[in-house]
């Protein structure tokens, strides 16, 4: 059978971003681009932070993945384009609001403190919220409570 790009692209969709796995890593915009040359298929990847422990159990992920579909894959890793927040689709913001997570904000480059502290539950809605640490359980994350259902939830951070 003969695949194109966008197969690919469609079957990296199931391939679940290993801390959140409400999310596929193609809706985290942490995969940026596939090719198919000769019969291999070679997919970038730009993770969300140069450091993550998880990044050679992502690309082991893309490349099994691309297995199954009898194709064998290169899959690299890349900061030469860093990545920013900006780049999870709609459909990945909603799925952070499922997680229960607060979706970051989309920016124009600049991180305000208007955009850090403008956010809604994602429970409820509400806008009756009050941030309780800028850092939470990873550096992408701050603590927050909100008034009206009385949740405490965790905001993923707009990153530049």
């Amino acid at each position: 059978m003969t695949y194109t790009e966008q197969d690919i692209w469609q079957v990296l969709e199931s391939v679940m971003d290993p801390e959140i796995p409400t999310i596929s890593m193609v809706d985290m915009g942490i995969i940026t681009q596939v090719k198919i040359e000769n019969e291999k298929v070679y997919v970038e990847m730009t993770p969300t932070f140069a450091g993550c422990p998880a990044l050679k159990m992502m690309e082991q992920m893309v490349r099994d993945k691309i297995k199954e579909m009898g194709l064998e894959a290169e899959v690299k890793t890349t900061f030469n384009k860093p990545w920013n927040s900006n780049l999870i689709s709609e459909r990945g913001l909603q799925h952070l609001k499922k997680h229960g997570l607060a979706p970051p904000p989309k920016h124009k480059g600049e991180i305000t403190e208007q955009l850090l502290e403008n956010i809604l539950c994602p429970f409820c809605e509400s806008a009756n919220v009050e941030m309780k640490s800028p850092f939470g359980p990873t550096l992408c994350r701050s603590l927050h409570y909100c008034n009206n259902c009385l949740q405490a939830f965790e905001q993923f951070k707009p990153v530049v």
